[in-house]
Protein backbone atom coordinates (compact mmCIF):
# COMPACT_ATOMS: atom_id res chain seq x y z
CA UNK A 1 0.00 0.00 0.00
CA UNK A 2 2.98 2.37 0.75
CA UNK A 3 4.33 1.60 -2.47
CA UNK A 4 1.39 2.38 -4.37
CA UNK A 5 0.82 6.08 -2.86
CA UNK A 6 4.83 6.61 -3.36
CA UNK A 7 3.95 5.77 -7.15
CA UNK A 8 0.78 7.84 -7.20
CA UNK A 9 2.54 10.84 -5.55
CA UNK A 10 5.73 10.85 -8.12
CA UNK A 11 3.69 10.52 -10.53
CA UNK A 12 1.30 12.89 -9.98
CA UNK A 13 4.62 15.34 -9.46
CA UNK A 14 5.26 14.75 -13.08
CA UNK A 15 2.08 14.68 -14.63
CA UNK A 16 1.03 18.58 -12.51
CA UNK A 17 4.86 19.96 -12.22
CA UNK A 18 5.39 23.35 -11.73
CA UNK A 19 8.89 25.86 -12.01
CA UNK A 20 11.16 25.59 -14.97
CA UNK A 21 10.23 21.64 -15.81
CA UNK A 22 6.54 22.22 -16.72
CA UNK A 23 7.55 24.02 -19.63
CA UNK A 24 8.52 21.34 -21.00
CA UNK A 25 6.52 17.89 -19.65
CA UNK A 26 3.15 19.63 -19.90
CA UNK A 27 3.86 20.50 -23.09
CA UNK A 28 4.76 16.96 -23.70
CA UNK A 29 1.89 15.35 -22.02
CA UNK A 30 -0.64 17.39 -23.35
CA UNK A 31 0.87 16.38 -26.93
CA UNK A 32 0.63 13.09 -26.22
CA UNK A 33 -3.07 13.11 -25.01
CA UNK A 34 -3.87 15.19 -28.36
CA UNK A 35 -2.48 12.27 -30.39
CA UNK A 36 -4.05 9.64 -28.75
CA UNK A 37 -7.55 11.43 -28.69
CA UNK A 38 -6.77 12.44 -32.61
CA UNK A 39 -5.98 8.70 -32.95
CA UNK A 40 -8.59 7.49 -31.40
CA UNK A 41 -11.27 9.53 -32.91
CA UNK A 42 -9.82 8.78 -36.25
CA UNK A 43 -10.04 5.03 -35.91
CA UNK A 44 -13.79 5.13 -33.99
CA UNK A 45 -15.13 7.01 -37.02
CA UNK A 46 -13.69 5.23 -39.53
CA UNK A 47 -14.91 1.64 -38.42
CA UNK A 48 -18.26 3.29 -37.94
CA UNK A 49 -18.24 4.69 -41.32
CA UNK A 50 -16.71 1.67 -43.32
CA UNK A 51 -19.53 -0.54 -41.57
CA UNK A 52 -22.11 1.79 -41.88
CA UNK A 53 -21.18 1.37 -45.80
CA UNK A 54 -21.14 -2.36 -46.07
CA UNK A 55 -24.35 -2.85 -44.12
CA UNK A 56 -27.02 -0.09 -46.24
CA UNK A 57 -25.40 -1.42 -49.39
CA UNK A 58 -25.88 -4.94 -48.42
CA UNK A 59 -29.34 -4.13 -47.05
CA UNK A 60 -30.23 -2.50 -50.39
CA UNK A 61 -28.56 -5.17 -52.65
CA UNK A 62 -30.25 -7.57 -50.78
CA UNK A 63 -33.39 -6.07 -50.27
CA UNK A 64 -33.69 -5.72 -53.92
CA UNK A 65 -32.93 -9.21 -54.86
CA UNK A 66 -32.73 -11.63 -51.86
CA UNK A 67 -29.60 -12.93 -50.23
CA UNK A 68 -30.07 -16.04 -52.30
CA UNK A 69 -31.19 -16.58 -55.57
CA UNK A 70 -32.71 -20.06 -56.64
CA UNK A 71 -33.01 -20.61 -60.50
CA UNK A 72 -32.30 -22.90 -63.59
CA UNK A 73 -28.64 -23.76 -64.40
CA UNK A 74 -29.54 -22.46 -68.30
CA UNK A 75 -30.34 -18.97 -67.63
CA UNK A 76 -28.21 -16.69 -69.89
CA UNK A 77 -26.89 -12.39 -70.02
CA UNK A 78 -30.34 -11.31 -72.21
CA UNK A 79 -32.76 -12.02 -69.20
CA UNK A 80 -34.39 -14.76 -70.74
CA UNK A 81 -35.09 -17.57 -68.31
CA UNK A 82 -36.18 -20.98 -67.99
CA UNK A 83 -38.87 -21.30 -65.91
CA UNK A 84 -38.70 -23.22 -62.65
CA UNK A 85 -41.68 -24.73 -60.62
CA UNK A 86 -40.15 -25.78 -57.07
CA UNK A 87 -42.29 -28.22 -55.38
CA UNK A 88 -44.71 -27.48 -52.25
CA UNK A 89 -42.81 -29.72 -49.83
CA UNK A 90 -39.36 -27.93 -51.08
CA UNK A 91 -41.03 -24.60 -50.49
CA UNK A 92 -41.97 -25.47 -47.02
CA UNK A 93 -38.70 -27.00 -46.12
CA UNK A 94 -36.95 -24.04 -46.88
CA UNK A 95 -39.04 -21.71 -45.08
CA UNK A 96 -38.70 -23.66 -42.23
CA UNK A 97 -35.17 -23.51 -42.58
CA UNK A 98 -33.67 -21.36 -39.27
CA UNK A 99 -32.53 -18.41 -40.26
CA UNK A 100 -35.16 -18.18 -43.09
CA UNK A 101 -36.77 -14.82 -42.88
CA UNK A 102 -38.87 -14.84 -46.39
CA UNK A 103 -39.10 -16.84 -49.89
CA UNK A 104 -40.98 -15.28 -52.86
CA UNK A 105 -41.09 -16.55 -56.86
CA UNK A 106 -40.36 -13.85 -59.15
CA UNK A 107 -38.93 -13.72 -62.72
CA UNK A 108 -37.09 -11.30 -65.34
CA UNK A 109 -38.42 -10.22 -68.91
CA UNK A 110 -36.33 -8.02 -70.96
CA UNK A 111 -38.34 -5.47 -72.93
CA UNK A 112 -38.89 -2.11 -74.87
CA UNK A 113 -40.39 0.97 -72.94
CA UNK A 114 -41.98 3.19 -75.23
CA UNK A 115 -43.09 7.00 -74.21
CA UNK A 116 -44.68 9.92 -75.96
CA UNK A 117 -41.32 11.40 -76.53
CA UNK A 118 -38.62 8.33 -75.97
CA UNK A 119 -37.64 4.67 -75.93
CA UNK A 120 -35.76 2.64 -73.69
CA UNK A 121 -34.44 -0.77 -72.86
CA UNK A 122 -35.46 -2.00 -70.02
CA UNK A 123 -35.58 -5.19 -67.49
CA UNK A 124 -38.80 -6.01 -65.73
CA UNK A 125 -39.00 -8.02 -62.78
CA UNK A 126 -41.94 -9.94 -61.97
CA UNK A 127 -43.62 -10.70 -58.25
CA UNK A 128 -46.55 -11.54 -57.08
CA UNK A 129 -48.53 -11.08 -53.68
CA UNK A 130 -46.07 -12.94 -51.39
CA UNK A 131 -43.39 -10.03 -52.42
CA UNK A 132 -41.36 -9.07 -49.94
CA UNK A 133 -41.79 -4.68 -50.42
CA UNK A 134 -39.58 -3.66 -47.36
CA UNK A 135 -36.93 -1.77 -49.49
CA UNK A 136 -39.43 -0.07 -52.62
CA UNK A 137 -41.99 0.68 -49.32
CA UNK A 138 -38.54 2.97 -48.09
CA UNK A 139 -37.17 3.67 -51.15
CA UNK A 140 -40.70 4.90 -52.79
CA UNK A 141 -40.91 8.47 -53.24
CA UNK A 142 -44.07 8.87 -55.46
CA UNK A 143 -47.72 7.15 -55.85
CA UNK A 144 -48.05 3.62 -54.25
CA UNK A 145 -47.25 0.28 -54.53
CA UNK A 146 -48.56 -2.47 -56.85
CA UNK A 147 -52.07 -3.83 -56.01
CA UNK A 148 -52.36 -7.70 -57.43
CA UNK A 149 -56.26 -8.51 -58.38
CA UNK A 150 -57.56 -11.87 -58.16
CA UNK A 151 -59.11 -11.87 -61.73
CA UNK A 152 -56.01 -11.37 -63.88
CA UNK A 153 -52.32 -9.95 -64.08
CA UNK A 154 -52.30 -6.49 -62.64
CA UNK A 155 -51.21 -3.65 -65.35
CA UNK A 156 -49.18 -1.31 -62.68
CA UNK A 157 -45.69 -0.94 -62.30
CA UNK A 158 -43.06 0.44 -60.64
CA UNK A 159 -40.20 2.46 -62.20
CA UNK A 160 -37.07 4.12 -60.90
CA UNK A 161 -36.88 8.04 -60.50
CA UNK A 162 -33.97 7.21 -63.00
CA UNK A 163 -36.43 6.30 -65.69
CA UNK A 164 -39.16 8.14 -64.74
CA UNK A 165 -36.96 11.27 -65.53
CA UNK A 166 -35.35 10.09 -68.96
CA UNK A 167 -38.51 9.14 -70.26
CA UNK A 168 -40.64 12.12 -68.61
CA UNK A 169 -43.12 9.65 -66.55
CA UNK A 170 -45.20 10.91 -63.55
CA UNK A 171 -47.41 8.39 -61.58
CA UNK A 172 -50.78 7.70 -63.21
CA UNK A 173 -48.84 7.90 -66.79
CA UNK A 174 -49.62 5.03 -69.26
CA UNK A 175 -46.82 3.69 -71.85
CA UNK A 176 -45.96 0.79 -74.04
CA UNK A 177 -43.70 -1.87 -73.65
CA UNK A 178 -42.71 -4.28 -76.27
CA UNK A 179 -41.48 -7.87 -75.84
CA UNK A 180 -38.69 -8.69 -78.43
CA UNK A 181 -38.72 -12.82 -79.26
CA UNK A 182 -40.41 -14.80 -81.64
CA UNK A 183 -43.95 -13.52 -81.22
CA UNK A 184 -43.48 -10.13 -80.49
CA UNK A 185 -46.17 -8.89 -78.09
CA UNK A 186 -46.68 -5.32 -76.65
CA UNK A 187 -48.90 -4.41 -73.59
CA UNK A 188 -49.65 -0.87 -72.05
CA UNK A 189 -48.89 -0.70 -68.41
CA UNK A 190 -49.70 2.35 -66.33
CA UNK A 191 -47.10 4.41 -63.45
CA UNK A 192 -48.15 3.10 -60.33
CA UNK A 193 -45.44 4.18 -58.31
CA UNK A 194 -41.83 5.83 -58.56
CA UNK A 195 -38.63 4.31 -56.43
CA UNK A 196 -35.26 5.04 -56.28
CA UNK A 197 -32.93 2.91 -53.69
CA UNK A 198 -29.48 4.77 -55.19
CA UNK A 199 -28.13 1.65 -56.97
CA UNK A 200 -28.70 2.99 -60.29
CA UNK A 201 -25.54 1.68 -62.42
CA UNK A 202 -27.14 -1.83 -61.39
CA UNK A 203 -30.89 -1.64 -60.89
CA UNK A 204 -32.12 1.77 -61.04
CA UNK A 205 -31.66 2.48 -64.67
CA UNK A 206 -32.44 -0.74 -65.36
CA UNK A 207 -35.38 -2.18 -63.76
CA UNK A 208 -39.36 -1.83 -63.74
CA UNK A 209 -41.50 -3.89 -60.98
CA UNK A 210 -44.23 -5.66 -62.39
CA UNK A 211 -46.54 -8.62 -61.22
CA UNK A 212 -45.51 -12.04 -62.14
CA UNK A 213 -48.68 -12.94 -63.80
CA UNK A 214 -47.88 -10.44 -66.82
CA UNK A 215 -44.56 -12.14 -67.46
CA UNK A 216 -46.00 -15.60 -67.21
CA UNK A 217 -48.26 -14.48 -69.83
CA UNK A 218 -45.89 -13.54 -71.93
CA UNK A 219 -43.83 -16.61 -71.72
CA UNK A 220 -46.64 -18.70 -72.21
CA UNK A 221 -45.94 -20.22 -68.71
CA UNK A 222 -47.95 -22.44 -66.71
CA UNK A 223 -49.47 -21.73 -63.22
CA UNK A 224 -47.02 -21.53 -60.67
CA UNK A 225 -44.01 -21.56 -63.03
CA UNK A 226 -41.29 -18.88 -62.22
CA UNK A 227 -37.91 -17.79 -63.24
CA UNK A 228 -36.65 -18.66 -59.85
CA UNK A 229 -37.23 -17.80 -55.94
CA UNK A 230 -35.54 -15.40 -53.59
CA UNK A 231 -34.84 -16.09 -50.19
CA UNK A 232 -34.42 -13.54 -47.65
CA UNK A 233 -32.19 -14.21 -44.71
CA UNK A 234 -32.44 -13.40 -40.88
CA UNK A 235 -29.74 -10.19 -39.79
CA UNK A 236 -28.31 -12.60 -37.58
CA UNK A 237 -28.25 -15.46 -39.68
CA UNK A 238 -24.89 -17.78 -40.45
CA UNK A 239 -25.27 -16.85 -44.31
CA UNK A 240 -22.27 -19.58 -45.08
CA UNK A 241 -24.45 -22.04 -43.16
CA UNK A 242 -28.21 -21.05 -44.32
CA UNK A 243 -26.21 -21.10 -47.88
CA UNK A 244 -25.55 -24.71 -47.66
CA UNK A 245 -28.78 -25.69 -46.41
CA UNK A 246 -30.77 -23.65 -49.05
CA UNK A 247 -28.70 -25.41 -51.60
CA UNK A 248 -29.26 -29.02 -50.19
CA UNK A 249 -32.83 -28.49 -49.71
CA UNK A 250 -33.41 -27.19 -53.33
CA UNK A 251 -31.21 -29.95 -55.28
CA UNK A 252 -28.32 -30.15 -57.44
CA UNK A 253 -30.42 -29.44 -60.27
CA UNK A 254 -30.93 -25.86 -59.86
CA UNK A 255 -28.24 -23.26 -59.17
CA UNK A 256 -28.14 -21.53 -56.05
CA UNK A 257 -26.74 -18.54 -55.83
CA UNK A 258 -25.45 -16.04 -52.85
CA UNK A 259 -26.05 -12.06 -53.71
CA UNK A 260 -22.01 -11.90 -53.61
CA UNK A 261 -21.66 -14.45 -56.28
CA UNK A 262 -24.34 -12.36 -58.35
CA UNK A 263 -22.83 -8.78 -57.85
CA UNK A 264 -19.11 -9.57 -57.44
CA UNK A 265 -17.86 -6.46 -58.25
CA UNK A 266 -20.28 -4.59 -55.37
CA UNK A 267 -18.90 -7.19 -52.62
CA UNK A 268 -15.28 -6.56 -54.12
CA UNK A 269 -15.52 -2.52 -53.78
CA UNK A 270 -17.04 -2.97 -50.18
CA UNK A 271 -14.16 -5.33 -49.35
CA UNK A 272 -11.41 -3.22 -50.69
CA UNK A 273 -13.11 -0.26 -47.76
CA UNK A 274 -12.43 -2.78 -45.15
CA UNK A 275 -8.93 -3.13 -46.70
CA UNK A 276 -8.36 0.69 -46.22
CA UNK A 277 -9.77 1.00 -42.32
CA UNK A 278 -7.38 -1.82 -41.83
CA UNK A 279 -3.97 0.39 -42.98
CA UNK A 280 -5.84 3.51 -41.23
CA UNK A 281 -6.15 1.81 -38.23
CA UNK A 282 -2.70 0.25 -38.63
CA UNK A 283 -0.69 3.49 -39.57
CA UNK A 284 -2.51 5.64 -36.65
CA UNK A 285 -1.46 2.72 -34.39
CA UNK A 286 1.93 3.48 -35.30
CA UNK A 287 1.68 6.87 -34.68
CA UNK A 288 0.31 6.54 -31.37
CA UNK A 289 2.73 4.21 -30.25
CA UNK A 290 5.85 6.18 -31.41
CA UNK A 291 4.09 9.02 -29.65
CA UNK A 292 3.66 7.73 -26.67
CA UNK A 293 7.55 6.25 -26.52
CA UNK A 294 8.82 10.16 -27.25
CA UNK A 295 6.85 11.29 -24.84
CA UNK A 296 8.02 8.64 -22.04
CA UNK A 297 11.61 9.11 -23.57
CA UNK A 298 11.36 12.90 -23.00
CA UNK A 299 9.81 12.68 -19.74
CA UNK A 300 12.44 10.37 -18.55
CA UNK A 301 15.61 12.16 -19.62
CA UNK A 302 13.70 15.53 -18.18
CA UNK A 303 14.20 13.53 -15.01
CA UNK A 304 17.05 11.53 -14.82
CA UNK A 305 18.61 13.69 -11.84
CA UNK A 306 15.37 12.25 -9.58
CA UNK A 307 15.75 8.74 -10.91
CA UNK A 308 19.34 9.09 -9.76
CA UNK A 309 18.25 9.99 -6.09
CA UNK A 310 15.49 7.61 -5.82
CA UNK A 311 17.73 4.92 -6.88
CA UNK A 312 20.28 6.21 -4.29
CA UNK A 313 17.86 6.02 -1.64
CA UNK A 314 16.46 2.14 -2.28
CA UNK A 315 14.20 2.13 -5.09
CA UNK A 316 14.17 -0.32 -7.64
CA UNK A 317 14.33 -0.37 -11.36
CA UNK A 318 10.68 -2.06 -11.35
CA UNK A 319 9.23 1.02 -8.59
CA UNK A 320 10.48 3.51 -11.08
CA UNK A 321 9.52 2.25 -13.94
CA UNK A 322 5.88 1.41 -12.23
CA UNK A 323 5.57 5.32 -12.21
CA UNK A 324 6.43 6.26 -15.55
CA UNK A 325 4.03 3.22 -16.58
CA UNK A 326 1.44 5.42 -13.80
CA UNK A 327 2.09 8.41 -16.16
CA UNK A 328 1.38 6.63 -19.48
CA UNK A 329 -1.80 4.77 -18.20
CA UNK A 330 -2.88 8.31 -17.54
CA UNK A 331 -1.92 9.86 -20.86
CA UNK A 332 -3.55 6.87 -22.33
CA UNK A 333 -7.19 7.08 -20.46
CA UNK A 334 -7.27 10.83 -20.62
CA UNK A 335 -7.12 10.68 -24.34
CA UNK A 336 -9.24 7.29 -24.72
CA UNK A 337 -11.92 8.59 -23.20
CA UNK A 338 -12.12 12.11 -24.36
CA UNK A 339 -11.91 10.36 -28.01
CA UNK A 340 -14.79 8.65 -27.19
CA UNK A 341 -16.95 10.67 -26.26
CA UNK A 342 -15.79 12.63 -29.27
CA UNK A 343 -16.36 9.91 -31.35
CA UNK A 344 -19.82 9.29 -30.68
CA UNK A 345 -20.85 12.56 -30.08
CA UNK A 346 -19.58 13.38 -33.97
CA UNK A 347 -21.07 9.96 -34.66
CA UNK A 348 -24.89 10.69 -32.93
CA UNK A 349 -24.88 14.20 -34.98
CA UNK A 350 -24.38 12.89 -38.11
CA UNK A 351 -26.60 10.19 -37.48
CA UNK A 352 -29.86 12.86 -36.29
CA UNK A 353 -28.69 15.81 -38.91
CA UNK A 354 -27.34 13.80 -42.01
CA UNK A 355 -24.68 16.78 -42.50
CA UNK A 356 -22.32 14.90 -44.54
CA UNK A 357 -23.51 13.91 -47.65
CA UNK A 358 -21.94 11.91 -50.65
CA UNK A 359 -22.97 11.98 -54.52
CA UNK A 360 -25.54 8.83 -54.76
CA UNK A 361 -24.48 8.37 -58.21
CA UNK A 362 -21.21 7.34 -57.05
CA UNK A 363 -21.29 6.32 -53.70
CA UNK A 364 -24.78 4.66 -53.49
CA UNK A 365 -26.00 6.67 -50.66
CA UNK A 366 -26.84 9.95 -49.80
CA UNK A 367 -25.30 10.61 -46.97
CA UNK A 368 -22.19 8.80 -44.50
CA UNK A 369 -23.53 6.10 -42.59
CA UNK A 370 -23.00 5.47 -39.15
CA UNK A 371 -22.73 1.75 -37.72
CA UNK A 372 -22.40 1.49 -33.84
CA UNK A 373 -20.59 -1.75 -33.40
CA UNK A 374 -20.41 -2.96 -29.98
CA UNK A 375 -17.41 -5.26 -31.62
CA UNK A 376 -15.46 -2.61 -33.37
CA UNK A 377 -15.71 -0.02 -30.33
CA UNK A 378 -14.32 -2.81 -27.99
CA UNK A 379 -11.36 -3.66 -30.94
CA UNK A 380 -10.42 -0.66 -31.46
CA UNK A 381 -10.19 0.46 -28.18
CA UNK A 382 -8.42 -2.87 -26.61
CA UNK A 383 -5.96 -2.29 -29.53
CA UNK A 384 -5.23 1.06 -28.11
CA UNK A 385 -5.27 0.16 -24.58
CA UNK A 386 -2.87 -2.92 -26.00
CA UNK A 387 -0.64 -0.39 -27.27
CA UNK A 388 -0.45 1.51 -24.71
CA UNK A 389 0.30 -1.35 -22.40
CA UNK A 390 3.16 -2.42 -24.83
CA UNK A 391 4.40 1.20 -24.50
CA UNK A 392 4.58 1.21 -20.77
CA UNK A 393 7.32 -1.35 -20.49
CA UNK A 394 9.68 0.96 -22.24
CA UNK A 395 10.18 3.02 -19.04
CA UNK A 396 11.67 0.11 -16.83
CA UNK A 397 14.05 -0.49 -19.95
CA UNK A 398 15.39 2.87 -20.30
CA UNK A 399 15.40 3.61 -16.03
CA UNK A 400 17.72 0.10 -15.85
CA UNK A 401 20.53 1.81 -17.29
CA UNK A 402 20.59 4.67 -15.72
CA UNK A 403 23.52 4.78 -12.70
CA UNK A 404 22.68 6.77 -9.67
CA UNK A 405 26.74 7.70 -9.44
CA UNK A 406 27.15 9.02 -12.91
CA UNK A 407 24.08 10.95 -12.34
CA UNK A 408 24.58 12.76 -9.54
CA UNK A 409 28.28 13.25 -10.20
CA UNK A 410 27.25 14.93 -13.39
CA UNK A 411 25.45 17.20 -11.44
Amino acid sequence: MKSFRLIQFYSNRLIHSEGLRSATTRPVIRIAITGIILGTVAMLISIMVVTGFRNEITRKVTGFVADYRISAFNNNASFEEAPVKLEENKISVIKKIDGVRHLQPFALKAGLLKSENDIQGVVLKGVDQDFEPGLFKEKLIAGDMINFPDSSYSKEVLVSENISKKLNLKTGDSFLLFFIQEEKKVRKLTVKGIYNTGLSEEFDNLYLLCDLRLIQQINNWENGEAGGYEVFANADANKTLLFEKIYATAGYELNTQSTKELYPQLFNWLELQNLNVIVIIGLITLVAAITMTSTLLVLVMENTREVGILKAIGATDSFIGKIFGTVAFYILLKGLLIGNIISLGLAWIQVKTGILTLPEESYYLSKVPINFSVTGWLIINGIVIGTGALVMLIPAKIVSGIHPIRVLRFD
